[in-house]
């Protein structure tokens, strides 16, 4: 059994196939034709930034690129996707947030990593924790006694 749809409908485009009795060889929608015009516009402004002359052979190959671009662009859109939506799709694309893959920061770099002279050594049970003011004296004071005896180390 066949179903039939509605897809007939939507086939007949809205295309301008010229005068009555010269009609051209190909078949080309108003939008392809709008499409067309604009891109043949930017390719010729593309071409004489780039720095080619207007003549026939730099004409003509604009019209080739015209032409390519033109059937590329319009075999992405169709009465269930319009062109605009097609633009903004691609507006949105090019303007939505991206995760950043940069690193923050610079170099790792050990500069900041304090290093201690001495071993650190279990605290006496029940003895309170120094301040930090008073930790930082002690540490001078052993620093200055081990200084004092060059290289060789004294109890605390």
């Amino acid at each position: 059994m066949r179903v039939r749809t509605d897809d007939e409908v939507y086939r007949v485009d809205a295309v301008w196939l010229g005068p009555p009795k010269a009609t051209f060889p190909w078949r080309a929608r108003y939008v392809a034709w709008g499409v067309g015009i604009v891109v043949f516009l930017l390719v010729t402004a593309v071409q004489r930034q780039v720095g080619f002359g207007f003549d026939f052979i730099n004409t003509g190959w604009g019209f080739v690129i015209t032409i390519a671009l033109t059937r590329f662009i319009c075999s992405r859109i169709s009465h269930e996707r319009p062109l605009s939506s097609v633009l903004t799709m691609w507006v949105r694309e090019l303007t939505a947030p991206r995760e950043t893959t940069s690193g923050r920061g610079g170099a790792s770099s050990a500069a900041r990593i304090r290093i201690s002279s001495h071993r650190p050594r279990k605290r006496p049970k029940g003895a309170k924790r120094a301040s930090a003011a008073t930790r930082s004296q002690h540490r001078g004071q052993q620093d200055r006694r081990q200084k004092e005896v060059r290289g060789v180390r004294t109890p605390a």
